[in-house]
């Protein structure tokens, strides 16, 4: 007479909550036929694994698109929806070690409100958030779109020019100064709110720090220029 005995297999199947067993028959002199289940547990497990492979697969890709979005967020001004300092003092490094490579050029448009003072202190904070906003929108609406727009603190923005020279953005600075003094909104037009933009090229042997200063400094140049009636 055969006998009859199922012996737990040691191996628990992964994410399963059962042992995988192996049925023996033993015959006579000791050998044994019988047959097994793990083909079959071995197949579930596998499917397993393909099913937790793919869901953290989305998880990974779910969190590097979050962590993306924060990124590109930080690096934005929240009033006005153009880059804030730090995403344009990024993207100014950036644009030196591409001119150093290739020999391209670009220019720094620098640009600073006059009179936004008398737009807060008339009107409002909220008035002058208003006057802010509307600024930004004109220079994203009037130059290219492979421009780079920025607001870098309080009244202060500026514009990356990508193939340009000193002279045509000397030209775009001064019909933004223009398009910023027409804004049609109250607060503006009462304070005689205007603008003054000065213009630097971007070198490649200069920091990005040393190059806004030059944008500074021409900004404030032109400032005096316009307070002296030259337009």
């Amino acid at each position: 007479m055969y006998g009859f005995q199922p012996w737990p297999n040691k191996r628990v199947a992964a994410r399963a909550a059962h042992y995988s067993w192996r049925e023996t028959r033993i015959g006579a002199g000791g050998r044994s036929a019988g047959m097994t289940d793990e083909a079959d547990q071995r197949a579930d497990t596998l499917d397993g694994l393909r099913a937790e492979n793919a869901r953290l697969s989305r998880e990974l890709a779910m969190a590097a698109a979050r962590i993306a979005d924060l990124e590109f967020r930080a690096e934005i001004d929240a009033l006005t929806d153009v880059r804030n300092r730090q995403g344009f003092e990024r993207e100014l490094k950036r644009s030196l070690a591409y001119i150093a490579r290739y020999e391209a050029s670009a220019v720094l448009l620098y640009l600073d409100l006059d009179r936004f003072k008398a737009v807060n202190d008339g009107h409002g904070h909220a008035a002058g958030d208003a006057v802010l906003r509307a600024v930004a929108a004109t220079l994203t609406r009037h130059v290219r779109a492979s421009d780079v727009v920025a607001r870098l603190a309080g009244d202060e923005f500026a514009v990356l020019m990508w193939n340009a020279d000193v002279h045509q953005a000397e030209a775009k600075g001064h019909d933004l100064e223009r398009r910023i003094a027409e804004l049609d909104l109250p607060a503006a037009r009462s304070a005689g709110l205007g603008a003054s933009a000065g213009v630097v090229p971007l070198k490649a042997d200069l920091t990005a720090s040393q190059i806004l200063d030059a944008a500074d400094r021409a900004m404030y140049a032109r400032k005096r220029l316009r307070k002296d009636g030259e337009r």
